[in-house]
């Protein structure tokens, strides 16, 4: 429900932006204050697009693991939260944040058994803690999924934002460790 008041809020101040520029513009053409609520309504669409930017992720370079179908993998899941964060920021509706939430939950363990049985198969040292790392993040995502059932709004917020942090930090983190020792045992 918050963010549905807040959309309606943000909707009626763009329309009395709007209605003000008209006003100014219909009463008092010269008026600068007319043409300052002018500008202001004509830079509305880039300051959306620029503060509506930081909530999605972006692929840099500096993500790679240096594996191809991982970093395929990697560019997906990114997508596939980007996708919920347009849901959740659109007021998409119920079904449709819980259809991209359930797109990435199946996503995420199909990249998880990729990945560990990429690593299982080339014997990587550290098979088990990586594996528990991926437990630990699926059992954060149902629980996040049972809090869902009470409270939709803020859960699903606080999901993207965990998942978003989890999947780069991971990245950056466990992935790029095992990057090397794959790579040298032929893994593309």
């Amino acid at each position: 429900m918050n963010n549905k008041i807040r959309m309606f809020g943000i909707a009626i101040l763009i329309l009395a932006l709007i209605a003000a520029a008209i006003l100014g513009v219909v009463s008092s053409p010269s008026n600068p204050l007319t043409w300052l609520l002018v500008v202001l309504v004509a830079l509305l669409p880039f300051l959306h697009s620029k503060l509506t930017a930081r909530q999605y992720v972006e692929w840099k370079d500096e993500y790679s693991v240096g594996i191809d179908s991982i970093d395929r993998q990697h560019k997906k899941l990114i997508a596939l939260i980007n996708s919920l964060q347009t849901a959740v920021d659109y007021s998409a509706g119920a079904e449709y944040e819980r259809e991209a939430l359930d797109a990435l939950v199946d996503y995420t363990r199909t990249h998880f058994s990729y990945e560990e049985d990429l690593m299982e198969k080339n014997g990587y040292p550290e098979f088990t803690s990586h594996r528990a790392e991926h437990e630990l993040m699926i059992s954060r995502v149902e629980q996040v999924l049972a809090e869902y059932q009470k409270n939709p709004d803020t859960a699903m917020q606080n999901a993207i934002d965990f998942l978003r942090d989890w999947l780069i930090n991971h990245i950056n983190g466990t992935d790029k460790q095992y990057s090397s020792f794959l790579i040298d045992r032929g893994a593309t």
